[in-house]
């Protein structure tokens, strides 16, 4: 069995992990648009509950002196705020009527 990725407080949200601790949002919006509604919705429904909790967690540590576990714990929360939109609003993985809107990130939120 593989090292776990979060912290132990976090162990229920371990099989996620792998799949949405990704370090850019290029990175997780291809992930979110790979994946299918009903894997998107287990993800939601498992994370949300806890999400609060994790931010706090996350808040602990300046973000320069994060250590590896809640870095990617706080990866998974970023996963789960583009998942958020997907299940919440468009009900699909895609952009109901994007045109040409764009976001360009210039920057990850990590120094």
């Amino acid at each position: 069995m593989a090292a776990p990725l979060l912290p132990a407080a976090f162990v229920d949200l371990e099989p996620y992990a792998a799949t949405w601790c990704l370090a850019t949002e290029a990175e997780r919006w291809n992930q979110r648009l790979r994946s299918s509604m009903d894997e998107l919705q287990a993800f939601y429904q498992a994370s949300f509950p806890r999400a609060d909790d994790a931010i706090a967690y996350c808040d602990r540590f300046a973000l320069k002196d994060m250590p590896d576990d809640a870095e990617r714990l706080l990866q998974l929360v970023l996963s789960l705020i583009l998942v958020s939109f997907a299940v919440e609003v468009w009900r699909q993985p895609e952009v109901i009527h994007r045109g040409s809107a764009r976001i360009d990130r210039t920057q990850e939120p990590r120094p």
